[in-house]
């Protein structure tokens, strides 16, 4: 049994985090720790991104409204009683929401938050850092899940010959080898004449942990065309690493990965170490 730790901010429930969690339960049961974090104030938001560039715009972030975080504490105990889930809830402790991340995370096999609910207040460039500043900070993989999608039915694994990349594909598999039946592609974006990076030791690899699998190169700019190809893919779910801090940054922010999770409301499987 896996423990996993889905993150609310105190106002919002995302429906889309639970959901994926019910999806994952119905195939092994888990434990799921519902985590509602506190509402955070500019000074928080500089505390956790180490301050921005340039002016900053976005709608007023409120504390949390007591009788709504009741609310939502009330409605993910319900629901996991409903559905056969196992559960905890760990409300806020007046932490920074950061530090609660990391102690949360530091014992939790997976996070799961939502794409677009979580600290929406913040207006959507702020909001994308401080999601990335969670993502950086957490010490277990995360998923990151949009409100409205299907339920996957193939996993695309990013590959790029990196540690990060591999790392990544390995926690996937150790953490959900329940969902490693599902078709699989094993993705490598690149020029015409660009070879696929270690290919004799990723093909030794991936096979023993994917029953599905294929080796794709896909020769173009992922940044233009990627979600254009996968309009055809069907409801996939996405699996991708990232060393640190920049490389994250440039991941989820300049890559097609943000693309990806905006356009196509896919879940995001992301890990580093």
């Amino acid at each position: 049994m896996k423990k996993i730790i889905v993150a609310f901010d105190g106002n919002h429930f995302s429906e889309g985090a639970f959901e994926f969690v019910r999806h994952l339960n119905d195939m092994q049961p888990v434990l799921a720790t519902g985590i509602f974090l506190p509402g955070i104030d500019y000074a928080e938001l500089l505390y956790s991104i180490g301050g921005l560039s340039g002016p900053v715009y976005y709608k007023e972030i409120e504390l949390n409204d007591t009788g709504i975080l009741k609310e939502n504490m009330t409605r993910f105990a319900l629901l996991c009683e409903k559905n056969g889930i196992e559960y905890r809830i760990h409300p806020d402790d007046e932490k920074h929401v950061i530090d609660e991340v990391k102690l949360e995370s530091r014992f939790a096999d997976m996070l799961v938050l939502s794409s677009e609910l979580f600290y929406e207040n913040l207006g959507t460039a702020e909001q994308d850092d401080y999601i990335q500043t969670v993502l950086h900070k957490a010490e277990c993989p995360v998923i990151v899940v949009p409100e409205h999608y299907k339920a996957p039915e193939n996993v695309i694994l990013c590959y790029d010959g990196s540690e990060s990349s591999v790392y990544a594909i390995k926690q996937f598999a150790y953490l959900f080898p329940e969902l490693t039946g599902m078709k699989t592609l094993l993705l490598f974006a690149g020029d015409e004449n660009e070879a696929i990076p270690d290919l004799d030791y990723i093909e030794e690899l991936a096979p023993r942990h994917f029953k599905d699998l294929r080796i794709f190169k896909l020769e173009t700019d992922p940044g233009k065309y990627f979600n254009t190809w996968l309009e055809d893919y069907g409801s996939s779910l996405l699996v991708t690493g990232s060393y640190g801090r920049s490389s994250l940054s440039s991941l989820l922010r300049k890559s097609f990965i943000t693309a990806t999770i905006h356009e196509h409301k896919l879940p995001v499987f992301i890990a580093h170490r």
